[in-house]
């Protein structure tokens, strides 16, 4: 629990009224009586200017430059929460950082159930994981930091925030371009989570580093055995121990190798971490499997080349009319077009029945839509029992409802009217099997 009026590693006017959180936030419209708020400089405006809605809320204390009420007064917050962060990281026993071009969220799931850590909330930004850092880094439980990046230099920064006693990278592929250049690029840039410590990465990742200890199926220096994708989910064995991983694919399963092994090397019962990972739920938009009577693959949170392409493989291993619904991959620079055209070619060999929307609508479907209502019209008159359909692209967040419906981005839209039609059918089917029994 931060606690202002604990030694702090930094020089600070703590105000008499300041009270201990059980939380950090950056973003004043979390901060609240047990959360305290940090006012941090953005992109286009500075948090001070937000520490009276903070406070206001109730915050039990505020790290500011600003002499105000309840303040932790600094001269720099960014620097006074880096330095805490560190402080209470280096209290813990065993961080593991993940990164990647695909599988993040994933593999920081499954690590984290199979470890029963503490884990990264959905942000990776340098602010969230100091937070993150500052509330956990003392706790007696490991910690699993996601850590991402969009630019140069990124990568060292964040080493030195969390430095990490387990360095893990899932996959390389293009992602990011407009701000790390090359997929060259990336592989250096993603590979100094590597340095010095215990390395580790996934299949797909693992040509890229030669010497690496790797993990996941097939030839890598750490494999399961047996894997079995269905419908139903994923199962495999670890150690001759079986694993059972609902309505996941290649990709979780791969995570929960990862997991095991960290499980085995942290001197836990490899049992107990099976059992956890097999209760494992992702958040929305991660290849969140929506079973009925047609199924939606909700994998909209986010989209990459290598991303679509592990999704394309999962879908193209289940049963069912299979349908791929593909909209926009942002930040791929100058080859972006190149990229999505080879993504849609993929999609068009794995799928029975591909749509595409957006700026590159054609590259990525054979039926193609100018705009995600045009789209989602469409394939509510299309779809039928016992399809398969998989969501995905990238979620333009800075975008307004307007320029995300037209760039064929935030397909999460898609998703929710794809379940809200399922439902429908299925109340009227049942309100009509009722009424034909009375």
């Amino acid at each position: 629990m931060p606690d202002p009026h604990a030694a702090l590693p930094f020089a600070a006017a703590v105000h008499p009224d300041a009270r201990s959180a059980a939380r950090l936030t950056w973003d004043s419209r979390e901060a609240g009586p047990d959360v305290a708020f940090v006012a941090l400089p953005g992109e286009k405006m500075h948090g001070n200017q937000f520490v009276q809605k903070a406070l206001d809320a109730g915050a039990p204390f505020i790290l500011t430059d600003l002499d105000v009420l309840r303040a932790v007064r600094v001269p720099d917050a960014w620097a006074a929460l880096k330095a805490w962060a560190q402080a209470e990281r280096a209290k813990n026993k065993l961080v593991v950082g993940i990164t990647g071009s695909a599988g993040k969220t994933t593999a920081k799931a499954y690590a984290a159930a199979a470890l029963n850590a503490h884990f990264m909330p959905v942000f990776n930004t340098q602010p969230a994981i100091a937070c993150f850092l500052v509330e956990f880094g003392a706790s007696t439980q490991p910690l699993v930091v996601e850590m991402g990046i969009d630019r140069l230099g990124e990568m060292t920064e964040l080493v030195e925030l969390v430095r990490p006693d387990v360095g893990v990278v899932t996959a390389i592929g293009p992602a990011h371009l407009e701000g790390l250049g090359s997929v060259e690029n990336i592989v250096r840039e993603k590979g100094f989570i590597l340095d010095g410590v215990r390395g580790l990465v996934g299949a797909q990742a693992a040509p890229f580093y030669e010497g690496t200890e790797s993990y996941g199926f097939g030839d890598v220096t750490h494999a399961g055995q047996g894997l079995a994708v269905t419908s139903q989910g994923a199962t495999f064995t670890f150690e001759g121990r079986e694993v059972t991983l609902p309505l996941a694919a290649r990709v979780q399963a791969e995570a929960a190798v990862l997991g095991l092994l960290l499980a085995r090397e942290g001197g836990l019962d490899l049992e107990e971490a099976a059992a956890r990972l097999s209760e494992v739920s992702v958040p929305g938009g991660r290849y969140r499997v929506h079973a009925g009577r047609f199924t939606v693959i909700d994998d909209a949170y986010n989209a990459s080349p290598v991303a679509v392409s592990a999704a394309l493989d999962a879908l193209s291993g289940l049963p069912g009319r299979r349908i791929s619904v593909l909209g926009r991959m942002l930040e791929l620079g100058g080859t972006e077009r190149e990229l999505h055209a080879q993504v849609g070619q993929e999609a068009r060999a794995k799928a029975d029945l591909t749509y595409g929307v957006g700026a590159f609508a054609a590259e990525l479907g054979e039926r193609a839509f100018a705009t995600v209502p045009e789209l989602t019209a469409a394939l509510l008159g299309e779809v039928r029992d016992g399809d398969v359909v998989l969501i995905k692209a990238s979620r333009g967040i800075s975008y307004t409802p307007e320029k995300r419906a037209q760039e064929g981005v935030g397909l999460d839209v898609v998703v929710d009217a794809l379940l809200q039609l399922r439902d429908r059918v299925q109340l009227r089917d049942s309100a009509s099997a009722d009424g034909s029994g009375n």
